[in-house]
Order: C-alpha cells, then sequence, then structure tokens
C-alpha cells in the first residue's frame, strides 16, 4: 500500500461569495472539491479538527484560507486522502 503525504494551502475566498448563513458549508465543500482535483483522490476524509477549524468562528465567517496536510492511500483499489489541518495553523 503505497502513502503520499503532501500539504496544500487551500483558499476559501469564493465561500463569501455565498449567503452569510452559508459560508462555513460551501467552505467545507470547496475543501472536499479541492482534494478531489489535486489529490486525484475519489473519498475524502475531513479529520474533526479541521472541521472545528472551519467552524470555529461561526457559519458566517470562515477561515480565508487553510494549510492542511493530505494524506492519499490505497484502500480496494480506491484512492483515500485523509486531511487534517497542519500543525500549529489556525491556532491564533
Amino acid at each position: 500500500m503505497s502513502e503520499i503525504e503532501r500539504t496544500y494551502v487551500i483558499p476559501l475566498r469564493n465561500a463569501y461569495r455565498a449567503p452569510l448563513t452559508k459560508r462555513a458549508k460551501v467552505a467545507m465543500r470547496i475543501v472536499r472539491e479541492f482534494l478531489k482535483r489535486h489529490a486525484k483522490a475519489e473519498i475524502i476524509r475531513i479529520s474533526p479538527a479541521l472541521n472545528n477549524l472551519v467552524w470555529s468562528r461561526g457559519i458566517s465567517r470562515p477561515p480565508r484560507k487553510l494549510q492542511v496536510k493530505v494524506k492519499v492511500t490505497t484502500e480496494d483499489g480506491v484512492k483515500v486522502a485523509e486531511v487534517e489541518p497542519l500543525e500549529g495553523a489556525g491556532s491564533s
């Protein structure tokens, strides 16, 4: 089983085009789409820590960008990306 580990900075500025009451939800969708495109994985597993980071300031003010660490593995012939926040990112 091969494993690839990379770091990405995911821009979430387009989430601010959405209505106030949907921005964090749109930001999570942007994260999934970004990782499908760049990690070329079919299944995206977002860690609870990353979810809490996006939702930490509420639904209307998600972060403008995220630094994440992605591990891509193959499980039963399907690429799976496990994503978690980079250490120290968003802690302030």
